[in-house]
């Protein structure tokens, strides 16, 4: 559970921010001074600070170089009123996550601080390169096969350099933790890591959110933003799905890796920036060129180095280690024992195709895991949980589902209920992530497609997410 530093003098609104952000299911401290906070910063280090300009003594942006110098992968959203916008932008052009103006929409609010913890964990969690199944980080890539092998091999040559990267592969496969391994064993390790996908922010607010805009670019641009790549100032930019960009963002992107500068959106100036530049995509680009979607030029720039990450029907030598540990991985979240797999379970997995690679893998075994009775995984339970996955709303009728459910909740009443003083909410959670992350697995991780698939806001989903570590794109192995 991410904990969350709100730093602000107004005791109502510090009280009510903390009943919001504890209800989302955040752990929450507050301080009412820049002094106050940097004590808590130096004590109990967050996951997240939001701190207001305005403070008694040491003031906003004061505070925020302080805590910078402390910690300076921690994440700060800073919160300001319309006449001290300047200052937010300062901080902001200083490495502060992002600004939002007081009073702020609350979904604008948790859209924002889900970014921003995201983007912490990101740039704080490293990457396990060739790790044992017996790993329990989410952040692990499995793998012994000559392909991954050479996977790891690029990343080592690639990371300590300034060439661009370009990840290739199908998606689930994990481009995202190839360039996290990337940055986080590169010369920029200690700068920021800032991701972008894409295909996930609208094609109209794309351009903003790369490039920023100056005050009136625009109907409802009333003050300067500093865009994403300004503000990873010699850090790394992360451009996943970078094959769906619009060809006006493509065309500045070149300018971007050509001349090294770029333009805020409705400005003039020429800004000079020094960011590394790693894209993925599961596109194929030359097909995309032919076709005139995407730029040739764009493409030559990007490919400098490229990483091809193998589907895993390509590397079924892989499998068995992959299996064994997922089933780990699952358990130890799930707190459920793990019953092992049986190797003729395994023989089974690696006769698989895995369209949706490593992604699906962990779906199916966080199914077969949930519903087994206590024995090894055998070639069965996995035959029905492929089977079920793939034509789940054909074969499974609403009271087969009811009473698979009713099996699980019994298991866990009879094991667990001495054990789990919190029963109840541990088996609520568990449902309530096994829903968040097949929303997310149906949808390819497109969150706002999940949010209206489960009937829920975009700030709830974030919540979730965020609670249950279901960064999809990060936590497959491979």
């Amino acid at each position: 559970m991410s904990t969350i530093l709100i730093i602000d003098d107004d005791d109502q609104l510090r009280k009510s921010f903390e009943k919001l952000l504890l209800s989302e299911g955040y752990q929450v401290v507050t301080a009412a001074s820049g002094e106050s906070g940097l004590y808590v910063v130096k004590k109990q280090l967050p996951d997240l600070v939001v701190l207001d300009v305005r403070l008694p003594g040491m003031n906003g942006l004061e505070t925020f170089k302080a805590i910078h110098d402390i910690a300076p992968k921690l994440q700060v959203i800073i919160m300001t009123a319309f006449g001290t916008t300047d200052t937010a932008i300062e901080a902001t052009k200083l490495g502060a996550y992002d600004y939002v103006l007081k009073p702020f929409e609350i979904p604008e609010m948790l859209n924002l601080i889900a970014r921003a913890l995201d983007t912490g964990r990101f740039m704080s969690s490293p990457v396990e390169l060739n790790a044992t199944p017996d790993n329990l980080s989410r952040d692990a890539m499995i793998g012994r096969s000559n392909a991954m092998q050479n996977v790891y091999k690029a990343i080592g040559h690639a990371a300590p350099t300034n060439a661009t990267v370009l990840i290739r592969g199908e998606s689930g496969t994990g481009k995202e933790l190839v360039a996290r391994a990337l940055y986080q064993h590169s010369a920029q390790a200690g700068n920021p890591f800032i991701v972008i996908n894409c295909v996930a922010i609208p094609d109209t607010l794309l351009e903003s959110e790369l490039f920023g805009y100056e005050k009136g670019a625009f109907t409802g641009a009333a003050h300067r933003r500093i865009g994403k790549i300004e503000q990873a100032k010699n850090g790394t930019i992360f451009l996943d799905e970078i094959g769906d960009t619009p060809t006006h963002i493509q065309a500045k992107l070149l300018r971007l890796l050509q001349e090294k500068n770029i333009e805020r959106l409705g400005g003039r100036e020429s800004i000079p920036v020094n960011v590394r530049i790693i894209a993925a995509t599961n596109r194929n680009l030359e097909k995309a060129i032919d076709n005139g979607s995407f730029r040739e030029d764009l493409y030559y720039r990007l490919k400098v180095v490229t990483i091809l990450l193998p589907p895993l029907r390509e590397r079924k030598e892989d499998i068995p280690l992959l299996a064994e540990y997922v089933l780990s991985r699952h358990a130890h979240e799930l707190k459920i024992p793990n019953p092992g797999i049986s190797e003729e379970a395994k023989n089974q997995l690696c006769n698989y195709s895995w369209p949706g690679n490593i992604r699906e893998l962990s779906n199916i075994l966080q199914k077969t895991l949930i519903f087994n009775q206590g024995s090894a995984i055998d070639v069965d339970m996995i035959n029905q949980a492929i089977c079920e996955s793939g034509a789940v709303s054909e074969t499974t009728t609403e009271a087969d589902g009811d009473d698979l459910l009713r099996r699980w909740v019994q298991r866990r009443l009879q094991k667990d209920a001495d054990s789990d003083p919190d029963l109840f909410n541990s088996c609520v959670d568990s449902l309530s992530r096994i829903l968040t992350s097949e929303a997310l697995v149906m949808t390819d991780g497109n969150r706002s497609r999940a949010s209206k698939l489960l009937g829920l806001s975009r700030p709830t989903l974030h919540s979730k997410i965020d609670k249950y570590h279901l960064q999809l794109k990060t936590t497959i192995s491979g």
